[in-house]
């Protein structure tokens, strides 16, 4: 089958065109994209094409990328396309950021490019010239660096390709990504069509070069001459898995979560593979990326729910960490230092008093007798005005607090009761105690003392009810 026929049939099959698209061909210079470009050119008539060219000269190669440039703006004007070039300087926007990875770089910037351009013009796709062989050098070394089914899928013939820190985004076609290299060399030379070489692409020391040039043709001599073609029907398999998965993943990932945080007795009741997809999913979402993240710290934090201490933490790359608290997990950026929580509020009788590290408001007032129905509610407590000391105070918890709970005669710590209760550690350090002296009376939600206990002699009254308010 020709290139130009094996193009129509990806086409086809995945539904890559669509009659009057305006596309934009992305035009290095290289065979590659030569050949995608006169192939688009030969279907205008036959879709109904407009195309219009786009290269980005990354400050690379000197002269050479100069020459790239010139090479294709000539292309554009004897086929009368309209051209865009875009200048930067590679180098110097790595050392700008003083981290991250040179390839991945230049990648962002081609697709901010393409997209730029492609809202401008309001053009409806990018095109570009990923081959079968490229295909399986994406698998060959996402397999290397240890990806799960998605980075196995390699890349996708029709990709929606969203700018990191923007709101624009660009449809990348890949037409050539079922031709081998050969049928591309093949057709240029059938029609003596010209193109560039770019010589850093025989430097061995880059990852994706040496998988090219050394470790597929030993695999072909080895094992298959057919290695390409077998990959690339492996990426597809992946793909077509993930597209399962992918939405199971993110309705399950709904279905456990609330305000809260996740919950964990739903998350554990899920297949292991599902608990890897939700938890990347709930990190992309919070982070925005999944950059940095790998195997290793997945597997860490599936240790920590499964058979971690009751409230635990583990870090995420880029200033993360996972939060376990009892049966609610929860994803929090990393605070070296947060500043401790101290606070001491007097307590008027009559009054509502806001305690904002606690999102609480306490109602406190005087009675004369005690209501006909008396509350079950935690939060709320009636006290005998005569058995305890004025002046109130709320504070928060201290170490080392105890108080007598009701109907017993010894003393509990407070901490013990905050275990019991299962109350997550970043709630304990700001929850009110209500205290009259060094006497602990109530715990809002939690317990009250055996002081202030109301019995038959009681003549004066207080009620105390506590209320959330918004942090």
């Amino acid at each position: 089958m020709s290139a130009s026929n094996h193009i129509k049939t990806t086409v086809q099959r995945f539904n890559l065109l669509d009659r009057g698209d305006r596309v934009l061909v992305a035009v290095s210079g290289g065979p590659d994209s030569v050949a995608l470009l006169h192939i688009l050119h030969e279907l205008r008539d036959e879709f109904r094409l407009q195309l219009e060219i786009a290269h980005l000269q990354h400050g690379m190669r000197g002269d050479e990328a100069k020459e790239d440039a010139r090479f294709v703006a000539e292309l554009a004007a004897k086929l009368q396309l309209q051209f865009h070039l875009k200048e930067i300087n590679l180098p110097q926007m790595k050392l700008d950021a003083g981290k991250g990875n040179l390839e991945a770089l230049a990648r962002a910037e081609r697709y901010r490019f393409f997209a730029d351009v492609a809202r401008d013009r309001k053009l409806d796709k990018v095109a570009t010239a990923h081959t079968q062989d490229d295909q399986a050098e994406t698998v060959l070394m996402w397999f290397l660096r240890g990806a799960g089914v998605k980075g196995l899928g390699g890349m996708s013939p029709r990709h929606r390709f969203n700018i990191a820190g923007g709101d624009s985004g660009v449809t990348v076609i890949r037409p050539l990504l079922e031709v081998s290299k050969a049928e591309i060399l093949q057709y240029l030379t059938e029609r003596r069509l010209s193109y560039r070489v770019d010589r850093s692409n025989q430097d061995s020391n880059l990852l994706r070069n040496w998988i090219r040039l050394e470790l597929l043709p030993l695999i072909e001599r080895r094992v298959d001459t057919r290695v390409a073609p077998r990959l690339s029907q492996q990426a597809e398999l992946c793909r077509d898995e993930d597209a399962l998965l992918d939405p199971l993943a993110r309705e399950r990932h709904a279905a456990m979560f609330d305000v809260n945080g996740l919950a964990r007795p739903a998350f554990l009741a899920e297949p292991r593979a599902l608990q890897r997809r939700i938890l990347r999913l709930w990190i992309e979402q919070r982070r925005g990326h999944l950059r940095g993240l790998e195997f290793i710290h997945i597997e860490e934090i599936l240790r920590l729910i499964l058979d971690g201490p009751p409230q635990g933490r583990a870090s995420i790359p880029g200033g993360w960490e996972f939060v376990r608290e009892y049966e609610t997990l929860k994803l929090a950026k990393q605070y070296r230092s947060s500043p401790r929580v101290c606070y001491n509020y007097p307590l008027e009788i009559g009054g509502v008093l806001a305690v904002p590290e606690a999102g609480l408001e306490l109602h406190s007032r005087r009675m004369s007798a005690l209501p006909q129905r008396l509350s079950d509610d935690p939060m709320e407590a009636i006290l005998d005005v005569a058995a305890v000391t004025e002046p109130l105070s709320v504070r928060n918890f201290r170490r080392g607090d105890r108080f007598q709970p009701l109907g017993m005669s010894g003393h509990k710590k407070v901490k013990d009761l905050f275990i019991e209760k299962r109350v997550p550690l970043s709630v304990r350090a700001r929850w009110p105690l209500l205290t009259s002296g060094e006497a602990v009376l109530w715990i809002p939600g939690y317990g009250r003392s055996e002081v202030g206990r109301v019995s038959e002699k009681t003549t004066s009254l207080l009620h105390l009810k506590a209320r959330s308010i918004p942090c």
